[in-house]
């Protein structure tokens, strides 16, 4: 794992909810899951499509930034703490990863940056 291979995270605040276009999103909780002697950061939440024109409906989803560097090692000038992630970019371990957190937070989809 090269030392280039990282990002900064800036941790995002839990039970807030985002305002978007056809309605809201809220990430209600922050998962430090261990996988094959690492550990995943992922994020699981849900939106509610409140106020779009075509309908209204919801959804739960999770979020994984990706594989845990440096654990809040960091803080931002917002006072927001930052972690080093490393991007999950072979798909065989995004399925892994993605069948794992569908089975523990029950949710249909699962995103990763």
């Amino acid at each position: 794992m090269s030392s280039d291979n990282y990002r900064n995270f800036i941790h995002i605040e839990l039970n807030v909810e985002t305002v978007a276009i056809g309605g809201h999103y809220v990430f209600t909780k922050e998962v430090r899951l261990p996988f094959n002697d690492r550990e995943i950061l992922y994020l699981a939440g849900y939106s509610l499509f409140d106020t779009s024109c075509c309908g209204s409906g919801g959804c739960g989803y999770a979020l994984v930034p990706g594989f845990i560097r440096h654990w809040k090692n960091k803080i931002n000038a917002d006072g927001r703490p930052v972690s080093g992630i490393e991007p999950v970019n072979d798909p065989a371990v995004q399925k892994q990863i993605e069948r794992l957190v569908k089975t523990i937070e029950s949710v249909p989809q699962v995103l990763f940056l």
